[in-house]
């Protein structure tokens, strides 16, 4: 059987407890640091806890040849381990499918992923929220437009937007996104728009700050790993007030209060 365990959100404990019994009862275990990464522990340390070798997959091992994973599943209990929560990548719902089509069962345990977090830390209402959009380093020299269009669409219909932020070849920070952003906002849809910069989620002490994304940009978050949420053009009077409590928004912010 093949399992697909979810990490958490930053260091090796924060995987479940039915998680962490089936990687210990498993033939092999593997991960992948492609689709995200945990800081908050290392390869080394994961190892240790469970006891366990642990390998790493690449980006190829799990699309050009995931087969090779699938054929070992036929006739051993593997786990591949993914930072957050399994499935949420396309990567590992292909595996999954794959997987199906050669006739190998899958199981799924879930853990927290980036997601949740970020409607848990900023208090902002989960079906107020539009289409995500990732923004990555540019690509031959060109910044991909698709960000900042999400935003525009999504303020159209009064809808936040989760941004979040390229891992290869390193981290993105909030700054260096903000920067892309700004280089296509043709129309400086970014002007007036307030944000929710969020920097380590899930470690003991993570950063959320609201305010301006103009302001945002040069705010120090410390290291990353950073999202970003771009807020509607009008909030619900609890997103305000738990924003002001828990990410010290600005006072001029109640403004754009329904």
């Amino acid at each position: 059987m093949l399992f697909l365990v979810g990490l958490g959100l930053w260091d090796e404990k924060d995987i479940s407890i039915k998680g962490y019994d089936i990687v210990l009862n498993a033939d092999e275990v593997y991960i992948e640091f492609y689709t995200s990464k945990l800081l908050g522990t290392s390869l080394e340390k994961l190892k240790k806890f469970f006891k366990k070798d642990v390998k790493v997959l690449k980006r190829e091992d799990l699309e050009e040849r995931c087969y090779e994973i699938i054929n070992k599943a036929k006739i051993k209990n593997i786990v591949v381990l993914t930072p957050g929560d399994p499935v949420i990548a396309t990567t590992h719902l292909s595996l999954k499918l794959e997987a199906k089509k050669s006739g190998v069962d899958t199981k799924i345990i879930h853990s927290a992923g980036i997601t949740n977090a970020i409607y848990s830390l900023t208090g902002l209402h989960v079906y107020k929220f539009g289409k995500s959009a990732t923004i990555s380093y540019p690509y031959k020299n060109i910044i991909s437009r698709v960000p900042i269009e999400t935003i525009k669409k999504n303020r159209e219909i009064n809808a936040h937007t989760i941004l979040y932020l390229d891992l290869h070849p390193k981290p993105m920070t909030i700054k260096e996104g903000i920067t892309l952003l700004e280089k296509v906002d043709d129309d400086n849809i970014l002007e007036n728009c307030y944000g929710v910069g969020i920097a380590r989620a899930g470690s003991d002490k993570p950063v959320v700050k609201c305010d301006k994304i103009k302001k945002l940009k040069n705010y120090d978050f410390g290291p990353p790993l950073h999202c970003l949420v771009v807020l509607a053009p009008r909030l619900h009077f609890f997103e305000f007030e738990y924003l002001k409590t828990f990410a010290s928004a600005p006072d001029e912010l109640e403004s754009f209060v329904d």
